[in-house]
């Protein structure tokens, strides 16, 4: 081989590395991306903003357990924009092996109904809640949480505003008819909270995180409240269902329920921690 063969052997040589350098750089970031999880549970959430609003009412309005009003303040959180529906529990409960709720709609398993897959589900426990938010990567709302999603800043009584409750925007103080009781999931948008989050006055009432405690207002932290400490057997529910009176439905009303209780009413949804903050009791 001559000097010049040699010479232009050696600049070649150094062309093709170059060339493999380039392309190695150019490759390596997607290789190297991490794999975008995939939510089990695939419903939209609505992002309700850091900051403060109104809980509770001021003495002399509502029902005692509503007492004081304070300024409340909570990070940024997640929450369903939907009430979680029979056919999202019942693939939780293929998945799991986790037991079904009982059908209320007449005999045989829930899973043999037809037509009844966008309502919400009830007859669920505040422990078949929690256990399914938790397989969703999700929580149970803290109840602190439920109302700011629910009445937003501005202190107000229903989640569409302070004008009455009709038809149009709850379902409530009714009767049971049977599959022709619930509402499909977001069915009613004039009853949408500021947020834009659906059904949170009537259709089915929703377990939230926290135990009840009739006097927790009266010494709650204003920043992030996660409930009382453990305190007997009753947990707390939010909202209202198709039963309840107006005075039920509203942003600030309180229900109860030892957290095996079981009915046609009580249904749930789930909640998400966001800038890295767990919040879990």
């Amino acid at each position: 081989m001559t000097q010049g063969q040699r010479r232009r052997r050696t600049r070649w040589s150094a062309v093709v590395s170059m060339m493999a350098l380039l392309c190695a750089v150019a490759i390596a970031p997607v290789i190297a991306a991490p794999p975008v999880a995939k939510e089990v549970d695939p419903v939209p959430m609505v992002t309700i903003p850091a900051g403060e609003f109104l809980m509770g009412n001021p003495e002399g309005t509502g029902r005692a357990d509503e007492w004081p009003q304070r300024s409340v303040y909570l990070d940024e959180f997640a929450i369903d924009q939907v009430e979680v529906t029979n056919a999202r529990f019942l693939a939780f409960v293929a998945t799991t092996g986790h037991r079904s709720p009982p059908n209320p709609y007449g005999t045989g398993p829930l899973a043999s109904m037809k037509g009844i897959e966008q309502l919400p589900v009830v007859q669920t426990t505040w422990y078949d809640a929690k256990a399914y938010c938790s397989w969703a990567k999700k929580r149970l709302p803290t109840e602190a949480e439920w109302e700011k999603t629910a009445r937003g800043t501005d202190g107000r009584l229903f989640p569409w505003g302070n004008e009455p409750a009709t038809s149009k925007r709850a379902n409530f103080d009714r009767e049971w008819e049977e599959d022709h009781t619930l509402h499909p999931v977001g069915s009613l948008p004039d009853g949408d909270s500021p947020y834009g989050v659906k059904d949170l006055s009537g259709n089915a009432r929703e377990w939230v995180q926290d135990w009840y405690d009739a006097e927790y207002y009266k010494h709650a932290p204003n920043r992030n409240p996660q409930g009382p400490e453990k305190k007997g057997v009753v947990r707390s529910i939010r909202g209202g269902s198709w039963h309840s009176p107006i005075s039920d439905i509203t942003t600030t009303a309180r229900g109860r329920g030892g957290f095996a209780l079981q009915t046609h009413g009580t249904g749930f949804r789930c909640a998400r921690s966001l800038e890295g903050q767990t919040q879990q009791k």
